[in-house]
């Protein structure tokens, strides 16, 4: 059975979310990881997650944050998403501001993309990495 299945939201109901992720890895490729926490709109934590990704790129490993917290936050039965990351060109390319040219990139955003469609909305937004932290906490953990 999979954990992540994906499935809309009941239109009727709605649950806003705060998805703060984050990706790394030590060398570029090097051991990677990612990790992300969901907050709901009283800023009470709804789940929260961390993942060895093996030895990847740091780009691969910010969207595989991205796409873990997006299933994450479809199993927690919620409809719209307010994704943070401190990833620039993730957030562009989710945004479509930034063209998506390396292929293997292309696949991680085409499944983002396809995640969104389960939501009534994402909304994608940048922030620095010292307003991220506990996300960073949790990728560095998972590199550990």
């Amino acid at each position: 059975m999979n954990l992540f299945a994906s499935i809309k939201p009941d239109s009727d109901s709605s649950l806003v979310a705060h998805l703060y992720t984050d990706g790394g890895s030590r060398g570029n490729p090097g051991p990677a990881g990612c990790g992300g926490i969901i907050y709901d709109e009283q800023d009470q934590e709804i789940d929260r997650f961390h993942r060895f990704l093996g030895e990847r790129t740091n780009n691969y490993a910010e969207y595989q944050g991205l796409i873990i917290g997006m299933k994450l936050a479809l199993k927690r039965d919620v409809t719209d998403l307010v994704v943070y990351m401190d990833s620039k060109l993730a957030i562009e390319q989710m945004s479509g501001n930034w063209k998506v040219k390396h292929p293997q990139m292309r696949l991680l955003w085409q499944e983002a993309k396809a995640l969104e469609e389960d939501f009534n909305s994402v909304d994608y937004q940048h922030v620095r990495r010292e307003k991220n932290t506990v996300a960073d906490e949790l990728a560095n953990l998972a590199m550990d």
